[in-house]
């Protein structure tokens, strides 16, 4: 069974995260995944979180004693409206030998691959020289609390011995004048989503008011959306940039990174928003009636921080909000980091050029979120990677979330071979 057709069975599982746990829940997926594997000699666990909120665990033994490795993905996807799109978004279709449909990169896609991989292992009798853990969870479009979580946290002894992982998102290739660039995640931005409360006398609409809750909340906002957070390039994004610089051939000026990100197009788009922290006002609600002034109001921020910067985030935050706003965290997840100097990360690179000898992998830090979090909290380190060769003109960061994702069979059979690659070489042994 093809990468592609596999790709194709797991999105037509509509799988939608609506975020409430009242949706459809992972468990035809998970089905799918345990049975796909019990096929090819895999046994594999389903562990239920919640009525329908599904993960899948499987060890495959190795031949040697090597410290196992971890692959983790997620079989849930965001929403999607059929009408807005080409094609239906649950619908699977090949078209072109590209495949349509929510999760084709987010990231059934990647799922697919690994299965291919075992797939393929298992037809041709290869096992690899450690132990091999694959993890399938649901809940990553969320908090994660039925997924990644729950699973460090009531099964921790599936990852024993465990210390480093791959998952989302890297890996890709990323094309601008000419050169192939492949970022390899090593890292991403923590996430404080906080709901935010201003307290005050509720009265008549008609009356002077001078503890107006609504206008609390509304300047504190204002304070927030206009602040200019300061410039941090932390390791894992001056990696980034020197990586950038060395396969371009001229250093990038630094004093005017928002310039250089817009200049290389792109390429410019992987470092554009992790230079800084960031906290967006994403709701609003206050009030019940045009005559009443309400005794409290409230807003909700999305809020990102980069490795190392967590006390000094929330300090900022405090300042900006003012005394008279409380605060509390929806969820609070650090960022984790990864070692872009280390033996794992060169040989992810080299995989990756051993199928691409033209590929310039470079240290990628991520704006977004993935389960790496959780499996952080296990004390196992999450490298992006999901490799996929692309063409010029695909763009990949607009298929997430986005109407029409859809994903090249092409570049998912390169994945296949990238990870076969990474996981039989003998020099990661350690």
């Amino acid at each position: 069974m093809n990468v592609g057709a596999i790709c194709s069975d797991l999105i037509r599982i509509d799988t939608t995260n609506e975020g409430d746990n009242r949706g459809r829940g992972e468990r035809a997926a998970a089905e799918y995944v345990a049975t796909f594997l019990a096929d090819r000699g895999v046994e594999a666990q389903i562990l239920e979180s919640s009525k329908g909120r599904s993960n899948v665990v499987a060890r495959i033994s190795g031949t040697g004693s090597g410290v196992p490795f971890l692959i983790h993905g997620h079989l849930d996807v965001v929403p999607a409206a059929a009408e807005d799109w080409a094609l239906h978004p649950f619908s699977g279709e090949i078209v072109d030998g590209v495949v349509w449909g929510r999760g084709a990169v987010d990231m059934k896609g990647t799922c697919a691959m690994t299965l291919a991989m075992v797939a393929e292992w298992s037809r041709s009798g290869v096992r690899p020289d450690r132990d091999l853990v694959l993890a399938f969870t649901a809940d990553e479009e969320a908090t994660g609390e039925y997924g990644s979580y729950y699973l460090v946290r009531e099964h921790a002894d599936l990852f024993d011995g465990v210390r480093e992982a791959i998952s989302e998102d890297g890996g890709y290739s990323v094309v601008h004048d000419g050169k192939r660039i492949y970022p390899v995640a090593v890292g991403e931005q923590g996430m404080a989503w906080m709901r935010v409360r201003a307290h005050g006398t509720a009265q008549h609409g008609s009356l002077r008011a001078s503890d107006n809750a609504v206008a609390e909340i509304c300047h504190a906002m204002s304070r927030l959306a206009a602040y200019e957070w300061p410039l941090q390039l932390t390791p894992g994004v001056r990696g980034m940039l020197d990586g950038i610089a060395t396969a371009f051939g001229r250093p990038l000026d630094l004093t005017d990174l928002d310039a250089e990100a817009d200049r290389l197009g792109k390429v410019g788009e992987l470092f554009k928003h992790v230079l800084r922290n960031s906290a967006n006002v994403t709701m609003l609600n206050a009030g019940y009636k045009v005559n009443v002034i309400p005794g409290s109001a409230e807003a909700q921020i999305d809020g990102r921080f980069l490795p190392g910067s967590g006390d000094d985030f929330l300090a900022t935050i405090d300042t900006l909000l003012g005394p008279k706003i409380t605060r509390e965290f929806i969820c609070f997840e650090d960022a984790p980091e990864a070692d872009p100097g280390g033996p794992t990360f060169d040989a992810l690179c080299a995989s990756l050029i051993a199928e691409d000898p033209a590929a310039l992998p470079i240290p990628y830090v991520m704006s977004g979120g993935t389960d790496a979090k959780a499996f952080n909290e296990r004390g196992i380190v999450t490298y992006g990677f999901a490799p996929l060769a692309l063409p010029p003109d695909f763009d990949y960061n607009a298929m997430f979330h986005g109407i029409n994702e859809r994903v090249p069979v092409a570049a998912l059979e390169f994945g296949v071979r990238v990870l076969d690659r990474f996981f039989r070489r003998s020099d990661l042994r350690r």
